[in-house]
Protein backbone atom coordinates (compact mmCIF):
# COMPACT_ATOMS: atom_id res chain seq x y z
CA UNK A 1 0.00 0.00 0.00
CA UNK A 2 1.54 3.27 -1.07
CA UNK A 3 0.70 6.68 0.28
CA UNK A 4 1.08 9.92 -1.59
CA UNK A 5 1.91 13.02 0.38
CA UNK A 6 0.65 16.21 -1.20
CA UNK A 7 2.13 19.50 -0.17
CA UNK A 8 0.58 22.72 -1.38
CA UNK A 9 3.21 25.45 -1.12
CA UNK A 10 2.30 28.63 0.73
CA UNK A 11 2.40 31.81 -1.31
CA UNK A 12 4.92 33.55 0.93
CA UNK A 13 4.98 36.73 -1.17
CA UNK A 14 1.21 37.14 -0.85
CA UNK A 15 1.30 36.60 2.91
CA UNK A 16 4.17 39.09 3.15
CA UNK A 17 2.26 41.74 1.18
CA UNK A 18 -0.97 41.39 3.16
CA UNK A 19 0.88 41.32 6.48
CA UNK A 20 2.81 44.42 5.45
CA UNK A 21 -0.45 46.13 4.49
CA UNK A 22 -1.96 45.34 7.90
CA UNK A 23 1.16 46.60 9.69
CA UNK A 24 1.08 49.85 7.71
CA UNK A 25 -2.55 50.40 8.69
CA UNK A 26 -1.71 49.82 12.36
CA UNK A 27 1.36 52.05 12.58
CA UNK A 28 0.21 54.84 10.22
CA UNK A 29 -1.35 57.01 12.99
CA UNK A 30 1.78 56.52 15.08
CA UNK A 31 3.95 57.97 12.32
CA UNK A 32 1.56 60.69 11.14
CA UNK A 33 0.38 62.02 14.49
CA UNK A 34 0.38 65.80 14.09
CA UNK A 35 -2.44 68.25 13.37
CA UNK A 36 -5.26 66.80 11.32
CA UNK A 37 -3.31 63.73 10.22
CA UNK A 38 -5.84 61.31 11.72
CA UNK A 39 -8.68 62.98 9.85
CA UNK A 40 -6.73 62.81 6.59
CA UNK A 41 -5.85 59.15 7.15
CA UNK A 42 -9.51 58.36 7.83
CA UNK A 43 -10.57 60.08 4.62
CA UNK A 44 -7.91 58.20 2.68
CA UNK A 45 -9.10 54.88 4.06
CA UNK A 46 -12.72 55.57 3.14
CA UNK A 47 -11.76 56.79 -0.33
CA UNK A 48 -9.60 53.70 -0.85
CA UNK A 49 -12.62 51.42 -0.37
CA UNK A 50 -14.71 53.64 -2.63
CA UNK A 51 -11.99 53.68 -5.32
CA UNK A 52 -11.44 49.92 -5.17
CA UNK A 53 -15.18 49.32 -5.52
CA UNK A 54 -15.28 51.64 -8.54
CA UNK A 55 -12.33 49.83 -10.09
CA UNK A 56 -14.35 46.61 -9.99
CA UNK A 57 -16.43 48.28 -12.69
CA UNK A 58 -13.87 50.28 -14.65
CA UNK A 59 -10.66 48.32 -14.24
CA UNK A 60 -12.06 44.80 -14.00
CA UNK A 61 -15.14 45.12 -16.16
CA UNK A 62 -14.40 48.04 -18.47
CA UNK A 63 -17.60 49.80 -17.35
CA UNK A 64 -17.11 53.58 -17.28
CA UNK A 65 -19.69 54.73 -14.75
CA UNK A 66 -20.53 58.37 -14.00
CA UNK A 67 -22.93 57.47 -11.21
CA UNK A 68 -21.08 55.33 -8.70
CA UNK A 69 -21.70 57.88 -5.94
CA UNK A 70 -25.34 56.78 -5.95
CA UNK A 71 -24.45 53.55 -4.14
CA UNK A 72 -22.01 55.03 -1.64
CA UNK A 73 -24.27 58.03 -1.00
CA UNK A 74 -27.45 56.03 -0.47
CA UNK A 75 -25.47 53.62 1.70
CA UNK A 76 -24.35 56.61 3.76
CA UNK A 77 -27.94 57.87 4.16
CA UNK A 78 -29.21 54.49 5.34
CA UNK A 79 -26.24 54.16 7.70
CA UNK A 80 -26.79 57.56 9.28
CA UNK A 81 -30.53 56.91 9.70
CA UNK A 82 -29.63 53.62 11.41
CA UNK A 83 -27.29 55.51 13.76
CA UNK A 84 -30.08 57.95 14.63
CA UNK A 85 -32.45 55.04 15.27
CA UNK A 86 -29.90 53.48 17.61
CA UNK A 87 -29.49 56.83 19.38
CA UNK A 88 -33.28 57.13 19.70
CA UNK A 89 -33.58 53.66 21.19
CA UNK A 90 -35.76 52.24 18.43
CA UNK A 91 -33.04 49.87 17.27
CA UNK A 92 -30.15 48.08 18.95
CA UNK A 93 -27.16 47.72 16.65
CA UNK A 94 -23.41 48.08 17.24
CA UNK A 95 -21.76 51.09 15.60
CA UNK A 96 -18.89 48.87 14.52
CA UNK A 97 -21.25 47.08 12.11
CA UNK A 98 -23.06 50.19 10.83
CA UNK A 99 -20.97 50.14 7.58
CA UNK A 100 -22.57 46.75 6.88
CA UNK A 101 -25.97 48.48 6.75
CA UNK A 102 -24.52 50.90 4.22
CA UNK A 103 -23.18 47.97 2.21
CA UNK A 104 -26.52 46.16 2.20
CA UNK A 105 -28.27 49.38 1.14
CA UNK A 106 -25.73 49.88 -1.64
CA UNK A 107 -26.24 46.30 -2.80
CA UNK A 108 -30.02 46.74 -2.79
CA UNK A 109 -29.83 49.78 -5.05
CA UNK A 110 -27.24 47.98 -7.13
CA UNK A 111 -29.84 45.27 -7.73
CA UNK A 112 -32.47 47.91 -8.47
CA UNK A 113 -30.52 50.33 -10.68
CA UNK A 114 -27.95 47.90 -12.03
CA UNK A 115 -30.48 45.81 -13.90
CA UNK A 116 -31.36 48.89 -15.95
CA UNK A 117 -27.87 50.35 -16.40
CA UNK A 118 -26.16 47.09 -17.40
CA UNK A 119 -28.70 46.42 -20.17
CA UNK A 120 -26.31 48.42 -22.33
CA UNK A 121 -22.53 48.67 -22.42
CA UNK A 122 -19.92 51.17 -23.53
CA UNK A 123 -20.92 54.80 -24.01
CA UNK A 124 -24.62 54.03 -23.56
CA UNK A 125 -23.94 52.51 -20.14
CA UNK A 126 -21.98 55.63 -19.14
CA UNK A 127 -24.80 57.95 -20.20
CA UNK A 128 -27.42 55.90 -18.35
CA UNK A 129 -25.37 56.03 -15.14
CA UNK A 130 -24.98 59.80 -15.56
CA UNK A 131 -28.76 60.12 -15.86
CA UNK A 132 -29.21 57.87 -12.85
CA UNK A 133 -27.00 59.97 -10.59
CA UNK A 134 -28.75 63.16 -11.67
CA UNK A 135 -32.11 61.51 -10.96
CA UNK A 136 -31.09 60.45 -7.44
CA UNK A 137 -29.55 63.87 -6.76
CA UNK A 138 -32.83 65.54 -7.77
CA UNK A 139 -34.73 63.18 -5.49
CA UNK A 140 -32.45 64.12 -2.61
CA UNK A 141 -33.81 67.66 -2.80
CA UNK A 142 -37.42 66.57 -3.40
CA UNK A 143 -37.73 64.26 -0.37
CA UNK A 144 -36.35 66.17 2.62
CA UNK A 145 -37.81 63.75 5.16
CA UNK A 146 -35.28 61.11 4.16
CA UNK A 147 -32.46 63.15 2.63
CA UNK A 148 -32.66 66.18 4.93
CA UNK A 149 -32.88 68.75 2.15
CA UNK A 150 -29.91 71.02 1.55
CA UNK A 151 -28.75 70.69 5.15
CA UNK A 152 -28.54 66.91 5.02
CA UNK A 153 -28.83 64.49 7.96
CA UNK A 154 -26.56 64.71 10.97
CA UNK A 155 -25.92 62.29 13.82
CA UNK A 156 -23.74 61.56 16.81
CA UNK A 157 -21.49 58.52 16.53
CA UNK A 158 -21.00 58.31 20.34
CA UNK A 159 -24.01 56.18 21.17
CA UNK A 160 -24.81 53.96 24.15
CA UNK A 161 -22.37 52.35 26.52
CA UNK A 162 -18.74 51.98 25.61
CA UNK A 163 -17.37 48.53 24.83
CA UNK A 164 -13.86 47.98 26.24
CA UNK A 165 -13.43 51.75 26.29
CA UNK A 166 -14.40 52.14 22.62
CA UNK A 167 -16.92 54.95 22.11
CA UNK A 168 -15.78 56.21 18.70
CA UNK A 169 -15.56 59.67 20.17
CA UNK A 170 -11.78 60.02 19.70
CA UNK A 171 -10.72 60.19 16.05
CA UNK A 172 -8.09 57.49 16.60
CA UNK A 173 -10.86 54.96 17.31
CA UNK A 174 -12.70 55.99 14.14
CA UNK A 175 -9.48 55.60 12.17
CA UNK A 176 -8.91 52.04 13.38
CA UNK A 177 -12.54 51.18 12.59
CA UNK A 178 -11.99 52.46 9.03
CA UNK A 179 -8.67 50.60 8.86
CA UNK A 180 -10.36 47.36 9.91
CA UNK A 181 -13.08 47.69 7.28
CA UNK A 182 -10.49 48.76 4.71
CA UNK A 183 -8.45 45.62 5.28
CA UNK A 184 -11.49 43.32 5.20
CA UNK A 185 -12.93 45.03 2.11
CA UNK A 186 -9.60 44.99 0.30
CA UNK A 187 -9.21 41.27 0.94
CA UNK A 188 -12.77 40.70 -0.26
CA UNK A 189 -12.33 42.72 -3.46
CA UNK A 190 -9.01 41.07 -4.22
CA UNK A 191 -10.59 37.66 -3.67
CA UNK A 192 -13.23 38.66 -6.21
CA UNK A 193 -10.52 39.05 -8.87
CA UNK A 194 -9.58 35.38 -8.33
CA UNK A 195 -13.11 34.02 -8.66
CA UNK A 196 -14.64 32.68 -11.90
CA UNK A 197 -16.89 35.77 -12.01
CA UNK A 198 -13.88 38.04 -11.60
CA UNK A 199 -12.10 36.24 -14.43
CA UNK A 200 -15.05 36.23 -16.80
CA UNK A 201 -15.73 39.93 -16.26
CA UNK A 202 -12.16 40.54 -17.45
CA UNK A 203 -13.03 38.58 -20.58
CA UNK A 204 -16.22 40.64 -21.02
CA UNK A 205 -14.11 43.76 -20.78
CA UNK A 206 -11.64 42.57 -23.41
CA UNK A 207 -13.87 40.71 -25.88
CA UNK A 208 -17.61 40.52 -25.07
CA UNK A 209 -18.49 38.91 -28.42
CA UNK A 210 -16.21 35.95 -27.78
CA UNK A 211 -17.63 35.54 -24.27
CA UNK A 212 -21.12 35.33 -25.75
CA UNK A 213 -19.91 32.73 -28.26
CA UNK A 214 -18.86 30.40 -25.42
CA UNK A 215 -22.28 30.69 -23.79
CA UNK A 216 -22.08 33.45 -21.15
CA UNK A 217 -24.64 36.22 -20.77
CA UNK A 218 -22.47 39.35 -20.70
CA UNK A 219 -25.28 41.48 -19.29
CA UNK A 220 -25.61 39.24 -16.23
CA UNK A 221 -21.84 39.20 -15.75
CA UNK A 222 -21.79 43.01 -15.69
CA UNK A 223 -24.91 43.06 -13.49
CA UNK A 224 -23.48 40.74 -10.82
CA UNK A 225 -20.21 42.67 -10.80
CA UNK A 226 -22.06 45.95 -10.33
CA UNK A 227 -24.04 44.53 -7.41
CA UNK A 228 -20.86 43.48 -5.60
CA UNK A 229 -19.23 46.81 -6.42
CA UNK A 230 -22.26 48.65 -5.01
CA UNK A 231 -21.98 46.63 -1.79
CA UNK A 232 -18.42 47.81 -1.13
CA UNK A 233 -19.30 51.35 -2.20
CA UNK A 234 -22.08 51.30 0.40
CA UNK A 235 -19.56 50.22 3.04
CA UNK A 236 -17.45 53.24 2.13
CA UNK A 237 -20.55 55.42 2.46
CA UNK A 238 -21.33 53.99 5.89
CA UNK A 239 -17.80 54.69 7.09
CA UNK A 240 -18.05 58.22 5.73
CA UNK A 241 -21.25 58.75 7.74
CA UNK A 242 -19.49 57.64 10.91
CA UNK A 243 -16.40 59.73 10.21
CA UNK A 244 -18.12 63.03 9.33
CA UNK A 245 -21.39 62.50 11.28
CA UNK A 246 -23.29 64.18 8.45
CA UNK A 247 -24.54 63.13 5.01
CA UNK A 248 -25.79 65.64 2.43
CA UNK A 249 -27.06 65.63 -1.14
CA UNK A 250 -23.46 66.10 -2.29
CA UNK A 251 -22.84 62.46 -1.36
CA UNK A 252 -25.09 61.32 -4.24
CA UNK A 253 -24.00 63.95 -6.74
CA UNK A 254 -22.22 63.68 -10.07
CA UNK A 255 -19.37 65.67 -8.51
CA UNK A 256 -18.64 62.81 -6.11
CA UNK A 257 -18.88 60.29 -8.96
CA UNK A 258 -16.50 62.35 -11.09
CA UNK A 259 -14.04 62.62 -8.21
CA UNK A 260 -13.76 58.86 -7.70
CA UNK A 261 -13.34 58.40 -11.46
CA UNK A 262 -10.59 61.02 -11.50
CA UNK A 263 -8.67 59.58 -8.56
CA UNK A 264 -9.03 55.98 -9.70
CA UNK A 265 -7.69 56.86 -13.13
CA UNK A 266 -4.80 58.85 -11.64
CA UNK A 267 -3.87 55.90 -9.42
CA UNK A 268 -4.13 53.38 -12.26
CA UNK A 269 -7.18 51.37 -13.31
CA UNK A 270 -5.06 48.54 -14.68
CA UNK A 271 -3.68 47.60 -11.28
CA UNK A 272 -5.53 46.41 -8.19
CA UNK A 273 -3.63 48.77 -5.89
CA UNK A 274 -3.96 51.72 -8.29
CA UNK A 275 -7.10 53.19 -6.66
CA UNK A 276 -5.35 53.11 -3.28
CA UNK A 277 -2.57 55.30 -4.65
CA UNK A 278 -5.24 57.49 -6.26
CA UNK A 279 -7.01 57.86 -2.90
CA UNK A 280 -3.84 59.12 -1.23
CA UNK A 281 -3.16 61.57 -4.06
CA UNK A 282 -6.84 62.57 -4.15
CA UNK A 283 -6.95 63.54 -0.49
CA UNK A 284 -3.65 65.39 -0.89
CA UNK A 285 -4.82 67.32 -3.95
CA UNK A 286 -8.31 68.16 -2.67
CA UNK A 287 -7.89 68.53 1.08
CA UNK A 288 -4.28 69.34 1.88
CA UNK A 289 -3.55 71.37 -1.25
CA UNK A 290 -6.78 73.36 -0.92
CA UNK A 291 -5.51 74.62 2.45
CA UNK A 292 -2.29 75.83 0.83
CA UNK A 293 -3.53 77.50 -2.36
CA UNK A 294 -6.71 78.69 -4.02
CA UNK A 295 -5.44 77.30 -7.33
CA UNK A 296 -5.68 73.68 -6.19
CA UNK A 297 -8.31 72.81 -8.82
CA UNK A 298 -6.01 74.09 -11.55
CA UNK A 299 -3.16 71.93 -10.29
CA UNK A 300 -5.49 68.91 -10.08
CA UNK A 301 -6.61 69.43 -13.66
CA UNK A 302 -3.08 69.87 -14.98
CA UNK A 303 -1.87 66.80 -13.10
CA UNK A 304 -4.71 64.72 -14.53
CA UNK A 305 -3.94 65.89 -18.07
CA UNK A 306 -0.25 65.02 -17.65
CA UNK A 307 -1.17 61.54 -16.39
CA UNK A 308 -3.48 60.97 -19.36
CA UNK A 309 -0.85 62.17 -21.83
CA UNK A 310 2.32 60.57 -20.49
CA UNK A 311 1.18 57.77 -18.15
CA UNK A 312 -2.27 56.52 -19.19
CA UNK A 313 -1.76 53.53 -16.91
CA UNK A 314 -1.70 55.87 -13.91
CA UNK A 315 0.89 56.34 -11.20
CA UNK A 316 0.83 52.60 -10.52
CA UNK A 317 2.07 51.92 -14.06
CA UNK A 318 5.04 54.25 -13.52
CA UNK A 319 5.94 52.41 -10.32
CA UNK A 320 5.59 48.95 -11.87
CA UNK A 321 7.57 49.82 -15.01
CA UNK A 322 10.47 51.10 -12.93
CA UNK A 323 10.30 48.07 -10.65
CA UNK A 324 10.46 45.81 -13.68
CA UNK A 325 13.56 47.61 -14.95
CA UNK A 326 15.13 47.32 -11.50
CA UNK A 327 14.22 43.62 -11.30
CA UNK A 328 16.23 42.91 -14.45
CA UNK A 329 19.17 44.93 -13.11
CA UNK A 330 18.98 47.59 -15.82
CA UNK A 331 17.92 50.60 -13.78
CA UNK A 332 21.48 51.90 -13.65
CA UNK A 333 21.38 52.41 -17.40
CA UNK A 334 18.31 54.67 -17.37
CA UNK A 335 19.05 56.45 -14.09
CA UNK A 336 21.62 58.98 -15.45
CA UNK A 337 19.15 60.27 -18.05
CA UNK A 338 16.16 59.92 -15.71
CA UNK A 339 17.40 62.07 -12.85
CA UNK A 340 18.37 64.88 -15.20
CA UNK A 341 14.94 64.85 -16.82
CA UNK A 342 13.18 64.71 -13.44
CA UNK A 343 15.27 67.62 -12.18
CA UNK A 344 14.47 69.68 -15.29
CA UNK A 345 10.76 68.85 -14.95
CA UNK A 346 10.80 69.87 -11.28
CA UNK A 347 12.54 73.13 -12.23
CA UNK A 348 9.85 73.81 -14.84
CA UNK A 349 7.06 72.92 -12.39
CA UNK A 350 8.49 75.35 -9.82
CA UNK A 351 8.38 78.12 -12.41
CA UNK A 352 4.82 77.29 -13.42
CA UNK A 353 3.66 77.17 -9.78
CA UNK A 354 5.34 80.51 -9.13
CA UNK A 355 3.59 82.03 -12.17
CA UNK A 356 0.18 80.66 -11.17
CA UNK A 357 0.43 81.84 -7.58
CA UNK A 358 1.62 85.27 -8.64
CA UNK A 359 -1.21 85.54 -11.16
CA UNK A 360 -3.80 84.52 -8.56
CA UNK A 361 -2.45 87.02 -6.07
CA UNK A 362 -2.33 89.75 -8.70
CA UNK A 363 -5.88 89.22 -9.97
CA UNK A 364 -7.80 88.04 -6.88
CA UNK A 365 -5.97 89.37 -3.84
CA UNK A 366 -4.40 92.55 -5.19
CA UNK A 367 -6.79 94.74 -3.18
CA UNK A 368 -5.31 93.34 0.04
CA UNK A 369 -1.63 93.01 -0.86
CA UNK A 370 0.56 92.38 -3.89
CA UNK A 371 3.10 90.44 -1.84
CA UNK A 372 2.98 86.69 -1.34
CA UNK A 373 5.37 84.36 0.46
CA UNK A 374 6.59 81.28 -1.40
CA UNK A 375 9.50 79.02 -0.57
CA UNK A 376 10.10 81.30 2.48
CA UNK A 377 10.67 84.26 0.16
CA UNK A 378 8.51 87.40 -0.02
CA UNK A 379 7.53 87.96 -3.65
CA UNK A 380 6.06 91.22 -4.94
CA UNK A 381 3.68 90.33 -7.76
CA UNK A 382 3.71 93.95 -8.94
CA UNK A 383 7.44 93.78 -9.60
CA UNK A 384 8.53 93.39 -13.24
CA UNK A 385 11.70 91.67 -12.10
CA UNK A 386 9.85 88.78 -10.47
CA UNK A 387 7.76 88.21 -13.60
CA UNK A 388 10.89 88.24 -15.76
CA UNK A 389 12.57 85.72 -13.43
CA UNK A 390 9.50 83.45 -13.54
CA UNK A 391 9.39 83.49 -17.33
CA UNK A 392 13.13 82.78 -17.44
CA UNK A 393 12.75 79.77 -15.11
CA UNK A 394 9.91 78.31 -17.22
CA UNK A 395 11.81 78.91 -20.47
CA UNK A 396 15.02 77.31 -19.20
CA UNK A 397 13.08 74.36 -17.77
CA UNK A 398 11.17 73.69 -20.99
CA UNK A 399 14.36 73.95 -23.04
CA UNK A 400 16.17 71.52 -20.71
CA UNK A 401 13.25 69.05 -20.81
CA UNK A 402 13.17 69.12 -24.62
CA UNK A 403 16.90 68.43 -24.81
CA UNK A 404 16.92 65.65 -22.21
CA UNK A 405 13.70 63.91 -23.23
CA UNK A 406 15.19 62.33 -26.36
CA UNK A 407 18.12 60.72 -24.53
CA UNK A 408 15.86 59.34 -21.81
CA UNK A 409 13.38 57.96 -24.37
CA UNK A 410 16.21 56.25 -26.23
CA UNK A 411 17.68 54.65 -23.09
CA UNK A 412 14.23 53.64 -21.84
CA UNK A 413 13.32 52.07 -25.17
CA UNK A 414 16.58 50.12 -25.40
CA UNK A 415 16.25 48.82 -21.85
CA UNK A 416 12.64 47.67 -22.31
CA UNK A 417 13.49 46.03 -25.65
CA UNK A 418 16.26 44.11 -23.91
CA UNK A 419 13.85 43.05 -21.16
CA UNK A 420 11.36 41.76 -23.73
CA UNK A 421 14.14 39.76 -25.40
CA UNK A 422 15.18 38.22 -22.08
CA UNK A 423 11.57 37.28 -21.34
CA UNK A 424 11.15 35.65 -24.76
CA UNK A 425 14.35 33.66 -24.33
CA UNK A 426 13.22 32.53 -20.87
CA UNK A 427 9.87 31.33 -22.25
CA UNK A 428 11.57 29.50 -25.11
Amino acid sequence: MSQTLNFKPINIARWFIWSGFAIVLVIAPMVFNTGGSLSLLSQMGTLMIFGLSYNMLLGQGGMLSFGHAVYSGLGAFFAIHAMNMVAGGSMNFPITLIPLIGGIAGMFFGVLFGYVTTKKSGTTFSMITLGMVELVFACSLMFPNFFGGEGGISTNRVIGQSFMGITYGPQIQVYYLIALWLFVSTVGMYAFTQTPLGRIVNAVRDNPERVEFIGYDTQWVRYMTLILSAFFAGIAGGLSAINFEIVTAENVSAIRSGAVLLFTFIGGVGFFFGPMIGAVLGVFLTVMLSDLTKAWQLYLGVFFILIVMYAPGGVASIIMMNLRVAKFGLFKRVWPAMWKLVLAAAFTAAGVILAVEMLYQRTLEATQSTVIEMFSVAIDTASTGWWALTIAIITIGIFACSRLKGEFARQWGEVNTEIEEQMRRAQA
